[in-house]
């Protein structure tokens, strides 16, 4: 059974950091691309970041880029978000996910194994 556990999460003031991490269990993860996503209340869950298996192709959405960073460590069988220069608009549910294929993408069609979530709250 494939298990992904996220950790890290917690209550941050603007401009601060956060360092998300999930550990994977029941798949070695390093033969897929993973990717982290987020749900704010009442929104949508979207994509944050991806990496491809080999952790040479990264991908992030537009409103991070600059301040996330997406990485994995393919021997502990874990992937990390670094997440610097929070905004209060970053406050969300964060979800890892395990992809299907090799490539980094967006779609989280494209992910077959969920974690439960950690919680992320910046405040201003």
């Amino acid at each position: 059974q494939v298990q992904l556990v996220e950790s890290g999460g917690g209550l941050v003031q603007a401009g601060g950091s956060l360092r998300l991490s999930c550990a994977a269990s029941g798949r070695t993860v390093s033969r897929y691309a993973m990717g982290w996503f987020r749900q704010a209340p009442g929104k949508e869950r979207e994509f944050v970041a991806a990496i491809s298996w080999s952790g040479l192709m990264t991908y992030n959405t537009d409103s991070v880029k600059g301040r996330f960073t997406i990485s994995r460590d393919n021997a502990k069988n874990t992937v990390s978000l670094q997440m610097n220069s929070l905004k209060p608009e970053d406050t969300a549910v964060y979800y890892c996910a395990s992809g299907r294929l090799g490539y980094a993408n967006e779609n989280e069609n494209e992910y077959d194994y969920w974690g439960q979530g950690t919680q992320v709250t910046v405040s201003s």
